[in-house]
């Protein structure tokens, strides 16, 4: 089984472009550490915290409709339900899921996972 790193959407509202044409199939990819880091340095950013959403899905929004690039001005004119719609998608593949181990009570032999996290979540920092 192949590792994903693509994901087909469908905007819920869709993007107009400047001839009028709406775009709502698109694919977005894992993002990367460089993703995440590059656009920090960003005077948008610095300027505008807010900013950093609109350039991470630049860069990993790969395909929208018939556009040749995706690019910020692209993202910065979608409707906010799509928008809010790319955030969590972007959200939802790039988290990492908890690791799980599936158990046995060796008593009553019953059968069932257990979350498995790297951090301590009761150390006080």
């Amino acid at each position: 089984m192949a590792f994903q790193t693509e994901y087909e959407f469908v905007l819920p509202r869709g993007y107009v472009d400047e001839n009028g044409d709406l775009h709502k199939r698109g694919v977005m990819r894992l993002a990367t550490a460089a993703d995440e880091i590059l656009p920090m340095r960003d005077q948008r950013v610095q300027q505008n915290p807010g900013y950093l959403s609109i350039i991470l899905l630049a860069r990993v929004v790969t395909k929208l409709g018939d556009l040749r690039a995706i690019d910020t001005r692209v993202i910065e004119r979608l409707f906010t339900a799509d928008l809010a719609y790319l955030q969590n998608l972007y959200r939802t593949i790039n988290e990492a899921e908890v690791p799980k181990v599936h158990c046995t009570c060796p008593k009553c032999e019953h059968e069932f996972d257990v979350d498995v996290s790297f951090l301590d979540e009761t150390a006080e920092a």
